[in-house]
């Protein structure tokens, strides 16, 4: 089997998103909204967030819009959890964690499924920041492991604020 340099940013992708999941596995549902003081995020928006995050890096800038996608991610979603917007601590105004990590793995499981089927190619177009390593479609992808590391630094953060004891 070839090993692909999107299949590369796949396996990254996956390693984070392996890593950011088993940060969150044990909080309760009363704590995925919770701001601990000084703390300007809560858990909820971060998952939102990094779905929205691999949506945008992964699928769209690789291949654009595509009518399907409103299955897997509703404008609503995207708009909510999307660059530069703020938590919000009140939980009836946004889905609950399963539906976030529900709608997180349809997107999660488009960009493997996808992916599987890309050729290096496909990936050479250049694109704008945000990018890791090369201003290019590949570059994105790469980024979308990156970005995933940095808010799984951010969650480890919340954990600890919430009392919870580090993952190793």
């Amino acid at each position: 089997m070839e090993n692909s340099q999107s299949q590369q940013a796949l396996s990254q992708i996956e390693s984070a998103r392996q890593y950011m999941l088993s940060l969150v596995e044990d909080f309760e549902p009363d704590q995925w909204f919770q701001m601990p003081n000084g703390m300007e995020t809560h858990l909820a928006w971060q998952i939102g967030h990094l779905a929205v995050a691999e949506y945008g890096l992964a699928l769209f800038r690789r291949r654009g819009r595509l009518p399907e996608d409103r299955e897997i991610m509703p404008g609503v979603f995207r708009k909510q959890f999307t660059r530069g917007t703020l938590p919000d601590p009140d939980p009836s105004n946004h889905p609950s964690g399963e539906e976030l990590l529900a709608i997180m793995a349809r997107i999660h499981n488009q960009v493997k499924s996808e992916l599987a089927s890309c050729k290096d190619v496909d990936l050479t177009d250049e694109v704008d920041l945000p990018y890791a390593g090369e201003p290019t479609k590949l570059g994105a992808l790469w980024f979308c492991a990156h970005h995933e590391m940095l808010h799984a630094g951010q969650i480890g953060l919340l954990r600890r604020a919430l009392g919870k004891t580090p993952i190793r």
